[in-house]
């Protein structure tokens, strides 16, 4: 079973503690398993939707006060670490073991990452704090927010970016391969599938 995993992986964002409540079997223990795998899958999938918010926010603050120009992004970025891990890009022909194994292997990859992004959630509180002082220092000077950057910072920043770029796009390639292993685990609950993109753009 992969999911104690999967609670790792979004611990990013908070530590996770899954309490499921007694489901109610209304047609014998059967339907109560189904409706008790059903709640995971949407617990897990609800943190995941907050670890993609959280990445999102968190690259904007990137963008605006710590990155000189984008210019620097579209321009020959480094691969993500998990490049080299082959996922799904098609729907069809996606086998659950297949999927069960490819979140294993996101998941296993961003275990040691995941220290280095503890740090950049602690320093995006202090951007938050730091966020009204530095446009009014930047409006005295006339600069735009992140502009005069010295080549080393720039060079880090970019590093911490490319980070965060690669685990948004993991995290949401696991939001979408539990909702394909859901529907195709439950068909009755009748839910649709979207396309499976296997690429993710960094800055997007």
């Amino acid at each position: 079973m992969t999911f104690p995993l999967v609670l790792s992986f979004s611990s990013f964002s908070h530590p996770i503690h899954l309490v499921p409540s007694l489901p109610v079997c209304t047609h014998g223990p059967a339907s109560c398993h189904i409706l008790a795998l059903a709640r995971l899958f949407d617990q897990v999938n609800q943190h995941l939707v907050r670890v993609h918010d959280l990445s999102s926010d968190l690259l904007s603050e990137f963008e605006l006060y710590f990155l000189p120009s984008r210019y620097h992004i579209t321009r020959g970025y480094p691969k993500c670490h998990t490049s080299s891990i082959l996922t799904p890009n098609g729907k069809d022909n996606v086998q659950r073991m297949a999927l069960r194994l490819v979140v294993l292997k996101l998941l296993v990859a961003w275990r040691d990452p995941l220290h280095e992004l503890h740090r950049l959630l602690e320093m995006s509180e202090t951007v938050h704090k730091l966020r009204k002082g530095v446009e009014r220092v930047m409006e005295k000077v006339h600069l735009p927010p992140g502009a005069s950057l010295p080549t080393a910072r720039s060079q880090e920043a970019l590093s911490d970016y490319v980070l965060l770029c690669c685990f948004r796009c993991d995290s949401d390639k696991v939001q979408n391969y539990l909702k394909i292993l859901k529907c195709t685990t439950m068909p009755e609950y009748g839910c649709s599938l979207a396309p499976l993109d296997s690429a993710c753009a960094l800055g997007t």
